[in-house]
C-alpha cells in the first residue's frame, strides 16, 4: 500500500506537493479533525475485523482441539449410512491407514477411535449415551482445549476408567471416583456390560455433544463390542493452514473405494454456520463505518474547500488555471486520507493490544457452556482494507468538491474574500 501510495505522489509535481503540504499543516484545526474522523473509521475496521477473527479462531482450535481433530478417515460410506448401521462401516486394518497417515510431514500424531452408544447406569437410572473408544495418551496431547471441571483426562495405565461430558454426569448426580455400568450391543447383537469408576468430566465447545458424550479407553470399548476394528482414524497436524493439503495428499495414498476423508471443517456444521453469521454482521458494520467515514469526511472537505474560495479565486486571478486548482485540492485530501490512515493503523494496533491484555471476559456462544475472553486478532488484510479504505475515502469524497470549486468564476470566488 505504501508503494502504491508513493506511485501516485510521484505523478504530481513537486511544486505541488510542496504546497499542498504547507496548506495541510496551515489547516491544523481543519486537518486534525479530519484525520481523527478518518483515524477513527481505519481503527474501528481493524478492531471489529480483529475482533470476529480471533473469535472464529477460538472456535476453530476449540473445535479441532477439544473433539474433531484436523482430519478424519472413515471406512467408505460411513458418514452417510454409519450411523444408521456402525457395525458395517468398521475399519478392519487400522495401523494399515495409520502408517500411511504418519508418513506424511505435517502429520503431528494419528489416532485410532471407535464410536458406540449404549445405557449408563449409575444404580439407580438409566442415561442414553454416545460413547468414544479413545487413546488416551495421543488424546490428551490432542485436546488441549477440552476443560476438565472436575477430575482429570485418562491415562493410559487407567483400566476401566470413564470420562463424562458435563450434561452426563448432570444429569446422573456423577463425580469423580462414582461407579457406573456401561451396557451395550455387540455387533451379533449381545448384551455386553462392564463396570467403570469415573475419572473425570469435561466440558467442550458444544453443549449438545457434552449432554451425552463419554469416553473409555480404546481396549476396553473393544472388549465391550467384542472387535478389534474402529469407526475412524484422527489425524492431528502441526498447522491447521496445510489442512486441505494434508487431505487431498492422503487422499492419493489410500484405496478411494475404501476410504473417505473428511476434515474438521467438513465435520463441524456449527462452526460453519457461526463463522457464516460472524462475516455478514462483519460486512454489515464494516458498510455502516464506512457509510460515517465517507459522511463525516466529506463534510468536513466541502467546509474547508468552501472556506478557502476566496483563496482559490485569487490563484485563478493571478494566472493559475483551473485544472492545478483541481489537482492541488485532490493532493490535499490525499495527504489527509493518508495521515488519517496511518494515525487509524496506529490507534487499532495500539488498541488491539488494550484489549488483549485486559482480557476481557465474554459470555458463552449458542449452544455452549464454555466462555471465552475476548482478543483482537490482527491479520494483514484485515489492516491493509481498513488503511485502504481511509486512504482511498478522502480524495474520493472530494473529487465533487475539488471540481465545482475549479468552476467556479473568478469573480465569484474573489467576493469570498
Amino acid at each position: 500500500m505504501n508503494a502504491v501510495a508513493a506511485r501516485l505522489l510521484s505523478r504530481f509535481p513537486a511544486a505541488d506537493l510542496r504546497m499542498a503540504l504547507r496548506n495541510v499543516f496551515r489547516q491544523k484545526a481543519r486537518t486534525a479533525l479530519t484525520v481523527a474522523i478518518i483515524g477513527a473509521g481505519v481503527a474501528g475496521l481493524i478492531l471489529s475485523g480483529g475482533f470476529v477473527e480471533y473469535a472464529l479462531q477460538t472456535l476453530r482450535e476449540s473445535t479441532i482441539h477439544a473433539q474433531l481433530g484436523h482430519l478424519q478417515v472413515y471406512k467408505k460410506g460411513y458418514f452417510a449410512e454409519g450411523r444408521r448401521s456402525p457395525f458395517n462401516y468398521l475399519i478392519d486394518r487400522p495401523d494399515e491407514v495409520l502408517g500411511i497417515a504418519k508418513s506424511l510431514p505435517q502429520v503431528r500424531q494419528t489416532m485410532s477411535r471407535l464410536t458406540f452408544a449404549g445405557l449408563l447406569n449409575n444404580g439407580r437410572s438409566d442415561f442414553a449415551i454416545l460413547g468414544e473408544g479413545i487413546e488416551p495418551g495421543p488424546e490428551a496431547r490432542l485436546g488441549s482445549e477440552l476443560q476438565m471441571i472436575e477430575g482429570r483426562k485418562l491415562a493410559d495405565e487407567d483400566r476401566y476408567g470413564i470420562m463424562l461430558g458435563e450434561g452426563v454426569a448432570a444429569g446422573l448426580a456423577l463425580h469423580r471416583g462414582d461407579v457406573v455400568t456401561l451396557l451395550l450391543n455387540t455387533g451379533e447383537g449381545a448384551l455386553n456390560n462392564l463396570e467403570f469408576t469415573v475419572v473425570g468430566v469435561f466440558r467442550t465447545f458444544s453443549k449438545d455433544y457434552d449432554a451425552r458424550a463419554v469416553r473409555i479407553a480404546l481396549p476396553e470399548a473393544q472388549e465391550l463390542l467384542a472387535s478389534k476394528a474402529v469407526n475412524a482414524i484422527v489425524v492431528d497436524l502441526v498447522d491447521t493452514a496445510a489442512t486441505g493439503s494434508v487431505a487431498t495428499s492422503l487422499a492419493a495414498r489410500l484405496d478411494a473405494g475404501r476410504y473417505e476423508i473428511k476434515t474438521w471443517l467438513d465435520l463441524a456444521d456449527f462452526y460453519e454456520k457461526t463463522a457464516e453469521l460472524f462475516k455478514r454482521q462483519f460486512a454489515f458494520l464494516q458498510t455502516i463505518i464506512l457509510l460515517s467515514v465517507l459522511l463525516s469526511v466529506a463534510n468536513s472537505v466541502n467546509m474547508t474547500i468552501f472556506e478557502r474560495t476566496g483563496e482559490f479565486g485569487t490563484l485563478m486571478a493571478l494566472g493559475t488555471r483551473r485544472r492545478p486548482i483541481f489537482r492541488l485540492v485532490i493532493l490535499e485530501n490525499v495527504l489527509v486520507g493518508l495521515l488519517g490512515s496511518l494515525f487509524g493503523v496506529l490507534v487499532g494496533v495500539v488498541g488491539a493490544w488494550l484489549l488483549n491484555a485486559l482480557q476481557i471476559p465474554m459470555p458463552p456462544p449458542p449452544n455452549s457452556n464454555s466462555g471465552y475472553a475476548a482478543g483482537i486478532q490482527l491479520q494483514p488484510g484485515i489492516v491493509l482494507t481498513a488503511f485502504a479504505v481511509g486512504a482511498i475515502a478522502t480524495p474520493l469524497t472530494a473529487l465533487w468538491p475539488a471540481r465545482r470549486i475549479a468552476r467556479v468564476p473568478v469573480v465569484d470566488a474573489l467576493r469570498m474574500n
